[in-house]
C-alpha cells in the first residue's frame, strides 16, 4: 500500500498540524493571561499621575503693609496711616480628566 517514507512524512505533517491547531486555539488564553499579569504589575505600582486629572489641597497666607500719606494743602502738615493686612485661604481642588470625544459642558 503506502511506502514507509511517505507514511512517516504524513505522520510528521499531522503532528505539526495538531501542534499548530493547538497553538491557535490557545492564543486567546495566553493573551488573556499576559494581559492579566500586566494589569497586576501595573496595579502593584500604584496610581499613575495624570496631569489632566488631579486632587490638590492648598493653604495660602498673604501679608502686606499699606502706607497712605496725605498732604494737607500748602501747610507743612501731613497724615500718614500704616496698616498691616493678613489674608489666609485654605481649600481643595479636584480636576477630573476628560477625553476628546466627551462633552465637557454636560453633567
Amino acid at each position: 500500500m503506502f511506502k514507509r517514507k511517505g507514511q512517516s512524512t504524513l505522520e510528521y505533517a499531522l503532528i505539526i498540524a495538531v501542534v499548530v491547531a493547538g497553538l491557535l486555539l490557545m492564543q486567546h488564553y495566553v493573551r488573556r493571561g499576559f494581559a492579566g499579569r500586566l494589569k497586576t504589575a501595573s496595579d502593584d505600582m500604584g496610581e499613575q499621575f495624570d496631569p489632566s486629572a488631579y486632587t490638590a489641597s492648598f493653604d495660602i497666607e498673604q501679608e502686606s503693609e499699606v502706607r497712605q500719606t496725605v498732604n494737607l494743602g500748602t501747610r507743612a502738615s501731613r497724615t500718614e496711616h500704616i496698616s498691616d493686612q493678613t489674608s489666609t485661604r485654605e481649600g481643595e481642588e479636584d480636576i477630573a480628566a476628560w477625553t476628546s470625544g466627551q462633552d465637557i459642558y454636560s453633567d
